[in-house]
């Protein structure tokens, strides 16, 4: 009985924690109306810094020498791109496709972490793989139909993964802090360059819009947070796919955006593929290898700092 009540609640938050991101994905939508990507961008990177600042004075300068700059250059890197591949996918497509081509991120994973770490790719995570692949054809839609802007949401998730493998690869050596501290900073000052050309100044109601960002993704992150605290992430990890619904609610809502028939199926067999991808990520965290846990406190930390993930 415990464990059910605890299940549920995970469950509870989890959804909690995906409904703000996909009302964040629908501010993002509205806010790219008026302001170019450019500008979203950068003050959701310069938000996620300023949330930092308490860490920073608490840890101090000592804490954030590393030997690896690279590597953190790289996951910067990485993760700032994902946010711009996403955020325009959910400017220019239905955001339910956004959303739920957002959530494709852990089918890559094992693909980047075999070539990169040479870790073991079980078949549960070929079968996510496979399975992942034909929903994203399915929701590409090759033909007369096609939208190429579904392409750049499928490299966002290709980049989100490469970001997260980083973070494994940063977590041999690098403290959590540290990790989320120099992803906050590449990605600021990454996103601070193209202000140079794109900058306009917003109205009040784009200050509004980029304003409502930050407590939305806070939020989400404290839901998250709770979610996996309350029960295992191969457990409650599945309900991440409830933004998808919520982006297909709120497409319908304001700017009349439906799913046909062919999208639907797409949509189911990325939800397979991403329970796959869970279940092969629980099959490998039994045996207490600490690079594919992702529900301890390094992933908190990561997200807390305005990662990739929001």
């Amino acid at each position: 009985m415990l464990y059910r009540q605890s299940l549920l609640r995970g469950a509870c938050f989890i959804i909690a924690s995906e409904f703000m991101l996909a009302c964040m994905g629908a501010v993002i939508k509205t806010a790219a109306v008026e302001l170019p990507n450019e500008i979203i961008v950068f003050f959701r990177n310069l938000f996620g810094l300023l949330a930092l600042m308490p860490f920073i004075i608490r840890h101090g300068a000592a804490g954030l020498h590393t030997r690896v700059p690279w590597l953190h250059v790289l996951r910067g890197t990485a993760g700032v791109s994902a946010m711009y591949c996403f955020f325009y996918a959910i400017a220019h497509i239905k955001l339910a496709d956004a959303m739920l081509l957002k959530l494709t991120t852990p089918v890559f994973i094992p693909l980047l972490a075999y070539f990169w770490l040479r870790e073991t790719m079980p078949w549960l995570a070929r079968a996510a793989l496979a399975t992942g692949f034909v929903g994203v054809g399915l929701i590409l839609k090759p033909g007369a139909d096609f939208n190429w802007i579904v392409l750049v949401a499928v490299a966002g998730s290709m980049f989100a993964a490469l970001a997260k493998v980083t973070v494994r690869k940063l977590s041999r050596t690098e403290p959590a802090f540290r990790t989320v501290f120099y992803f906050a900073l590449v990605a600021g000052s990454v996103s601070a360059v193209p202000l140079l050309w794109a900058w306009q100044t917003p109205s009040p109601r784009g200050w509004l819009l980029l304003l409502a960002m930050g407590p939305l993704a806070t939020l989400g992150q404290l839901f998250m947070t709770r979610g996996y605290a309350a029960a295992p992430a191969s457990q409650v990890g599945i309900f991440t796919f409830s933004s998808a619904l919520f982006g297909a609610l709120f497409g319908w809502l304001f700017w009349d955006e439906l799913w046909d028939a062919v999208s639907v199926l797409g949509a189911l067999l990325i939800a397979v593929a991403g329970a796959l991808a869970l279940r092969s990520k629980a099959t490998g965290a039994a045996a207490s290898t600490p690079l594919v846990r992702e529900t301890g406190i390094a992933a908190v930390t990561e997200r807390a700092g305005g990662g990739v993930d929001r």
